[in-house]
């Protein structure tokens, strides 16, 4: 079991690595082995299962929809914005991008503007395809409010 656990840790720092994210520290959340960010946890490795890496509510509840059979949620995490997922579930392409995204979530302002790392489109999770696939009509759910132009008041409907 112990050797589930320590693959699962190489396969996340592996794709941590591809992804070229900056300022990644190995280390423990609550006795579980995880990557960190500014001493912030961003993924753990919660058992040889399940990963737990952090994201946005709104995020999270995107994905419990759209791809069950890889995200779940137990009461411990309702509420909190963090999310498990079936390791052996999930493919490299996909769990690197919920990296990268996590990674996005919990770093330090003055490194969440290298743009290297930030992803060029969302891969479709569990075989689904196209813009729809994200549920957000193909737009970056990374796009912070100041990337986006406003109307102004007298356009806006």
């Amino acid at each position: 079991m112990a050797g589930d656990v320590d693959a699962i840790f190489e396969r996340l720092k592996r794709l941590a690595a591809e992804a070229g994210l900056p300022g990644v520290e190995e280390s423990t959340s609550y006795g579980n082995p995880a990557l960190k960010i500014g001493g912030k946890s961003f993924v753990a490795v919660k058992n040889a299962e399940t990963i737990v890496i952090s994201i946005g509510l709104d995020d999270k509840d995107h994905l419990l929809e759209m791809a069950p059979e890889i995200y779940f949620q137990t009461d411990h995490y309702v509420g909190w914005p963090y999310l498990p997922l079936r390791a052996a579930m999930i493919g490299d392409e996909e769990l690197r991008f919920r990296l990268i995204g996590a990674w996005l979530f919990r770093a330090p302002k003055n490194l969440r503007h290298v743009s290297e790392i930030r992803p060029d489109r969302r891969p479709a999770p569990a075989g689904r395809r196209g813009a729809a696939a994200c549920g957000r009509g193909g737009r970056s759910p990374f796009r912070s409010g100041r990337d986006r132009r406003r109307r102004p008041a007298a356009s806006r409907s």
